[in-house]
């Protein structure tokens, strides 16, 4: 993060050295094109606090779905990437057997990853 503000400081820096002499030695009253510079660093602030909020909710979401994925058990109701629902059997490592049909007992291999998310009783409701 500071790597990124140091990148973006360098800019207003540049920015605050052009035009913040005065007006170049003009009247002390004129503004001497401080206009443009307050819309630049105006521009920028705005960016930099669009990132954040972005790259906050990114790692939040990141985080959640990890957790999600770490908290896996027998007998979770899960929905997969592919759009299979199933019941978890058994967890081994990187890979979760989702059984998917239970009168012919068909048992699929998938790797934890293509897990999307753990069904609740309100999700199955709404089927």
């Amino acid at each position: 993060m500071t790597h990124v503000m140091a990148t973006l400081i360098g800019p207003v820096q540049l920015l605050l050295a052009e035009g913040g002499g005065g007006g170049g030695g003009g009247a002390p009253g004129s503004s001497g094109g401080g206009g443009i510079q307050t819309i630049w660093i105006g521009l920028i602030l705005a960016m930099v606090v669009f990132w954040l909020i972005t790259m906050r909710g990114s790692s939040r979401d990141k985080k959640k779905r990890q957790a999600m994925l770490d908290n896996l058990a027998k007998n979770d109701h899960v929905l997969t990437i592919g759009g299979i629902v199933g019941t978890v059997v058994a967890v081994k490592g990187g890979e979760v057997v989702v059984k998917v049909d239970e009168t012919n007992n068909v048992k699929l291999t998938f790797t934890r990853t293509a897990i999307q998310k753990v069904l609740t009783e309100e999700d199955d409701e709404g089927k």
